[in-house]
């Protein structure tokens, strides 16, 4: 499945929400796979699995978060 790498503002959410999330598949079939934040600049990166663009804006869209930008990356592997 394609994954997507996305940024948001920094939603008000604490460590366990975090981690409920990373390893979830929601509705959408998105599967979060980290979430990573930069307190500094006030934003919020998502890498996640998802069949499409589209899946990941409506995954976000529950949440009341709009992405600046969401873009497919490869993965490397060892």
């Amino acid at each position: 499945m394609p994954v997507f790498l996305d940024v948001h503002p920094m939603p008000s959410i604490d460590n366990e929400k975090v981690e409920e999330l990373i390893g979830s598949k929601d509705e959408f079939d998105v599967t979060t796979m980290n979430i990573l934040f930069n307190r500094e600049a006030d934003l919020c990166y998502c890498l996640q699995e998802a069949p499409n663009k589209e899946a990941v804006e409506k995954h976000h869209s529950k949440f009341n978060l709009k992405c600046e930008w969401i873009t497919e990356v490869t993965m490397a592997k060892k």
